[in-house]
């Protein structure tokens, strides 16, 4: 595996980094000690930063050469609401937030990829570092897009990393368009009548309406979706009563959506609305229906896949450079590819082997179970070993994107 020697030997640094910001977990918008460590290792290596883009994101601005060219790279910052498990010595500080998503990771890394591209410069034009907030529901993306990101930082294509366990350690997987599925939510409040159990023909009842409700939704998938389109309608809460010999006045439904394009995005909130507005109708209740749509879908372009790829074989070969199955997850990187060229992309996180080092600590495991461990779970933890792998392709893509700098004029 071809890294970048330099990255090598400064992962004990960048090890050391990652876990402090492992320890100090922010949640959305409220990155302000991160955002002030990336601000200040980038000041360090004699990197201009940007601040106040989406309120807590940082940029850092590395030139070389004379070209107008640019590209962006992304890291994501914020943690997750959640209470860690592990009690390794770099566990979270703080009940209740946790980096159990490994954005400390990516941040860890874009780091390490600013350090060399500052002492080195091997390419002609600009990288912009661009040190997101708010990935986890605030859509930090859009906000620092909002507060003018493309325009002072006028980028070709923009590219983004996240960590996949389940992935062996050190592998990429990326794939072509649909990468990751949009995030909706729903809510539909049915107002019926309300009465004595053991009298119904007195009232409006609104559950049996939410059953119909609920089991016609399903029909949407399966009869008014193209099966080659793929989409998920999932109910996951329905609240009413409180009594059991009470017909409730009110039954409350709510649950997601996620698609792939926003075609079949418009079709099953339509289809959503009119099958809750005719089925009250049709049992003489009024009903209310809200359809939220947080974030698009992620849509990867052809033309930048094809560049990273070569970059991914050159760096980990091509047998490590995977094709990724879309999964219905959401990522609000979707928002920059919506308003330029670029990629999102897979590095594998392991199996969760790499937390065996963490036995004994505290007199057992440290705190978390062996075996995979999964995105958004109480004990996971980024793996280290993966700091000089997506730093090196960081490297890799600038100057492959970017191309060296003209040699001077023989005279």
């Amino acid at each position: 595996m071809p890294l970048i020697d330099s990255l090598q030997a400064h992962l004990p640094a960048f090890t050391a980094l990652r876990r402090d910001i492992h320890a100090h977990p922010e949640l959305c918008f409220q990155e302000e000690r991160t955002a002030q460590l990336v601000a200040d290792k980038l000041t360090e290596w004699g990197i201009p930063i940007i601040r106040g883009l989406g309120k807590t994101g940082v940029v850092g601005v590395v030139k070389a050469g004379t070209s107008d060219r640019a590209i962006g790279l992304r890291a994501d910052m914020d943690a997750l609401p959640m209470t860690e498990h592990n009690r390794f010595a770099h566990a979270s500080q703080f009940p209740g937030r946790m980096h159990a998503c490994g954005h400390d990771g990516h941040t860890a890394m874009l780091l390490a990829a600013a350090h060399h591209l500052a002492t080195h410069r091997h390419f002609d034009g600009t990288a912009y570092l661009v040190f997101q907030p708010a990935e986890e529901g605030g859509g930090g993306a859009r906000e620092m897009m909002n507060d003018g990101l493309f325009e002072r930082c006028p980028m070709e294509a923009i590219f983004g990393m996240h960590n996949w366990p389940g992935i062996p350690q050190g592998q990429f997987a990326v794939c072509d368009g649909p990468i990751m599925a949009s995030s909706n939510e729903f809510r539909i409040v049915i107002t019926g009548k309300g009465g004595h159990a053991a009298m119904p023909h007195t009232s409006i009842d609104p559950v049996p309406i939410a059953c119909q409700m609920v089991q016609a939704f399903q029909t949407i998938i399966t009869r008014n979706r193209k099966p080659l389109d793929a989409a998920v309608i999932s109910v996951t809460m329905i609240h009413t009563g409180e009594a059991t010999n009470v017909v409730p006045d009110t039954c409350e439904i709510q649950g997601t959506v996620r698609t792939f394009t926003l075609g079949v995005l418009d079709m099953i909130e339509q289809r959503m609305r009119d099958i809750a507005q005719h089925t009250a109708a049709a049992f003489g209740a009024q009903v209310a229906f809200e359809f939220q749509r947080n974030y698009p879908p992620t849509i990867n372009h052809r033309q930048e896949v094809a560049v990273l790829r070569e970059v991914m074989r050159e760096v980990v070969g091509a047998d490590k450079t995977l094709e990724f199955e879309p999964t219905m997850g959401a990522e609000d990187f979707s928002f920059f590819l919506q308003a330029k060229p670029g990629a999102y992309f897979m590095l594998g996180n392991g199996d969760g082997a790499h937390r065996s080092a963490y036995a004994g600590h505290d007199g057992g495991s440290g705190g978390y179970t062996l075996g995979p461990c999964t995105l958004h779970n109480p004990n996971y933890d980024f793996n280290d070993a993966l700091l000089p792998i997506g730093a090196t392709l960081w490297v890799k893509l600038v100057e492959r994107w970017l191309g060296p700098q003209a040699s001077p004029a023989q005279g």
